[in-house]
């Protein structure tokens, strides 16, 4: 059954078939066969270039290049030795040069490299060789080198097409320009058959894996990238959870305050009662959106913590756990100790919680010390863990903790460095800012407003 297009003409499969391996053809070895495609420097040096001086590695990228440059000119020597002219040793030279044109082209435009390999096979064809036709040993391998170096820049496809595109070649060359010759040295056709057909197979297989390599290269950082980004969200949802503890507890009070505070005073005008009304509505309803905000951050094994989220009065007993697991640590407290908003107390315990679990985690063995230091603008605080210890090898951990000691801190508009000490340890030092009451009491009229 055939099918008819839109001008009546009808379409056996069978030529729609062969139409799109023409068209297949015509994509890649004739439409922009001329393209300038330059060989992409190399970005990781492997583990042998990694050995080498610093004088060598800085021309790592390049190696690629100095490769084909090298091939190029063992396939021009060999050449000009092997293949004998009538010209001399310049034509010796002048016919080196041609064979290794096509080979240093693959640099910059592989697929015309190849078509210089065609017309290099047709010269040198009927120039004639005494040795093998229609390939002399030195054409022979520039045009086995050609192939394979375009193989890997292209794809197996392409490989297919060249393949089926040399033994044409090499079939047309016989009959067109043999003329006897042929026959009296003998045809390596077969041999080039042969020969390429391997060299492509593994070309291909090289460039197969390659391009397998680096999707799963690409994948990997996507994958990465997803996984930081849920990481954030989840410490970021932690921290709303605690935090909602916090500020639910603040709104409370302030709905009580509003209604106790017209029993405070006596005879209280009728509209300072109604402004302690619509003080104590809109902490309620604050409270209530607390609530959904909350049950929308809920995980589903989320459980409600029994006891009040902890502040620095309680890190003693923090120190006392950690302690019991083999950790010592010693605590210093600097300045004058004063009660800091329960926000900031709260973030500063799990600072210092999880910088304690990352020495566990990570050194084990060392001593830690914290360090908490009250200052005039804010709250100071430094982890700093001695290097690994004795035997226990370094347990891996979920990746979350510097990322989400990094969110407390940016929440408070803090600072923080975290990094590897000279010794050898690690650092967490943060730097939390503390506004007085009456810095505050302005910015939140104003938000209010």
């Amino acid at each position: 059954m055939t099918e008819t297009t839109t001008g009546g003409t009808a379409r056996t499969p069978e030529f729609r078939l062969a139409s799109g391996v023409i068209e297949t053809l015509r994509q890649d070895l004739v439409t922009d066969a001329f393209a300038y495609r330059p060989l992409p420097p190399r970005e990781t040096p492997g583990w042998f270039m990694r050995r080498l001086p610093e004088a060598i590695r800085r021309h790592f990228p390049w190696t690629r290049y100095a490769a084909v440059g090298a091939l190029a000119l063992f396939v021009m020597v060999f050449t000009a030795g092997s293949q004998s002219s009538y010209l001399g040793d310049t034509g010796e030279l002048l016919i080196g040069m041609i064979s290794a044109a096509p080979v240093l082209m693959t640099l910059v435009r592989p697929i015309a490299a190849w078509w210089a390999a065609v017309a290099m096979t047709v010269l040198f064809a009927a120039l004639g060789s005494e040795a093998s036709w229609p390939w002399a040993p030195g054409s022979f391998l520039a045009y086995i080198a050609v192939m394979v170096l375009v193989t890997l820049r292209t794809g197996p496809r392409v490989a297919a097409w060249m393949w089926t595109l040399t033994l044409g070649l090499g079939f047309v060359v016989s009959v067109v320009l043999g003329n006897g010759y042929a026959y009296e040295v003998g045809t390596n056709l077969p041999e080039m058959a042969v020969t390429s057909a391997f060299a492509l197979a593994i070309a291909s297989s090289v460039q197969i894996r390659r391009h397998a390599k680096a999707e799963v290269s690409a994948q990997q950082e996507v994958t990465a990238v997803e996984r930081d980004k849920r990481t954030l969200l989840e410490e970021r949802t932690t921290i709303a959870r605690e935090l909602h503890d916090v500020v639910a507890h603040h709104m409370s009070v302030v709905a009580i305050q509003a209604e106790a505070a017209p029993y405070r005073v006596k005879n209280p005008p009728p509209e300072l009662e109604a402004a302690f009304v619509t003080i104590r509505e809109n902490a309620v309803a604050a409270l209530t959106e607390l609530r959904r905000v909350l049950g929308v951050v809920r995980s589903a094994d989320y459980e409600a913590p029994d006891a009040p989220q902890p502040t620095l009065a309680s890190l003693d007993g923090l120190l006392a756990n950690v302690r019991e697991t083999g950790l010592s640590v010693e605590k210093s407290v600097t300045g004058a100790v004063r009660e800091l908003p329960q926000g900031v107390e709260l973030s500063a315990y799990r600072i210092i919680q999880e910088a304690l679990s990352n020495t566990l985690r990570h050194a084990p063995g060392a001593a830690a010390r914290v360090e908490i230091a009250y200052v005039l603008g804010g709250l100071g605080i430094r982890v700093v863990n001695e290097a690994a210890t004795g035997d226990a090898r370094p347990s891996p951990g979920a990746g979350h903790g510097i990322t989400g000691m990094r969110e407390r801190v940016a929440m408070l508009e803090g600072e923080m460095t975290a990094g590897r000490t000279e010794a050898g340890g690690y650092e967490v030092a943060v730097f939390i800012p503390v506004r007085t009451r009456a810095e505050v009491l302005p910015e939140a009229a104003e938000g209010a407003v």
